[in-house]
């Protein structure tokens, strides 16, 4: 895996153990679906202070962020872009699999098991979003 860059390494070592191990599992889907999708290369950089990854290069799909939280210190977040409709399609597809917090997040417990292929398929659809939408627009 590559190393984040300096600004985002710098945001991972200031979480604390556990979370930061989470994040970082939580990285590794995301990239495990960028190459799968064939959406990458990401961008990786920092938008309101949290690790965010961007198919700039593809224009494919929407931001993906990740965030942990001492308010919510049990749980590390995967945020998407909250004006799209992947949060309903994720409660949709994965009912019962994660704790959802609105129309933007998907809580992942800081430890013990969570459920990592469905949150690499989420990664996929985040990373899918435009260029699925437009396939589905086409005649």
């Amino acid at each position: 895996m590559i190393d984040p860059p300096p600004t985002v390494a710098a945001v991972f070592a200031a979480i604390p153990t556990a979370p930061r191990e989470r994040i970082m599992e939580m990285r590794d889907l995301i990239f495990a679906a960028a190459e799968a999708t064939e959406t990458g290369p990401l961008t990786e950089t920092l938008k309101w202070g949290q690790p965010a990854y961007l198919t700039e290069a593809t224009k494919a799909g929407t931001t993906i962020r990740l965030g942990w939280s001492e308010k919510q210190p049990e749980h590390c977040a995967l945020y998407v872009h909250c004006q799209t409709d992947l949060l309903d399609r994720y409660r949709a597809r994965f009912p019962s699999e994660f704790t959802y917090d609105g129309a933007r997040a998907i809580l992942i417990p800081t430890e013990g098991p969570y459920p990592q292929a469905a949150l690499q398929q989420v990664a996929a659809m985040a990373l899918t979003y435009h260029r699925d939408k437009s396939k589905a627009a086409r005649p």
